[in-house]
């Protein structure tokens, strides 16, 4: 665990800043998922038109169950079976600020497994938004060095890890129905 970026994340994650940082995934563009005007802030930096949903970011099932109504039976045998990074769409969040949640009360949120997001997640302990660090619209940067400039001078933090990596593809997004039924958004 790095201390000092981790501590230099959650200062300016507490500030309402946005971050750019390595996830699991992908390079993201995040923020306190619990902050209504750092999303706010978050989605105009992106140049969202629309109000296009994003991901969260949890550390654990119990921060996952704080952030939920209900967890459904199948997210248990997903999250315990899934391989890759995968994403599930629930039903009902709670505790997230309000212009993260879609139109029909649902919140994508990824539990993470390894790396940094996970000890910066457990010590800020609160969830933190994800989304690929490019302007809507415009293609996923693979690496660090495709990341735009705009998004390199535009954050409140850059994270000085892992800029060498390259990055896997984006999450597996799966949306779990009423009544049991799976369904894979996004492979």
């Amino acid at each position: 665990m790095n201390s000092f970026e981790i501590n230099n994340t959650i200062k300016s994650l507490k500030q309402g800043g946005i971050i750019l940082y390595p996830t699991d995934t992908v390079w993201g563009l995040g923020c306190d998922a619990t902050n209504y005007s750092a999303v706010e802030k978050l989605f105009k930096f992106k140049k969202r038109k629309d109000r296009k949903t994003m991901i969260c970011l949890v550390s654990d099932l119990k921060m996952l169950n704080y952030h939920l109504e209900e967890i459904p039976e199948a997210a248990y045998s997903i999250l315990e079976h899934a391989v890759d990074p995968t994403t599930i769409v629930y039903d009902k969040p709670l505790r997230v600020s309000e212009n993260l949640i879609a139109a029909d009360n649902t919140l994508a949120i990824r539990m993470i497994k390894k790396g940094f997001c996970v000890d910066l997640l457990k010590k800020f302990k609160k969830p933190i938004v994800s989304t690929s660090a490019n302007i809507a619209g415009k293609l996923t940067p693979k690496t660090f060095q495709e990341i735009d400039e705009y998004i390199l001078k535009g954050v409140d933090y850059v994270v000085n890890l892992e800029r060498t990596k390259k990055a896997s593809k984006p999450s597996s997004i799966i949306k779990l129905g009423n009544n049991g039924e799976v369904k894979v958004i996004r492979k």
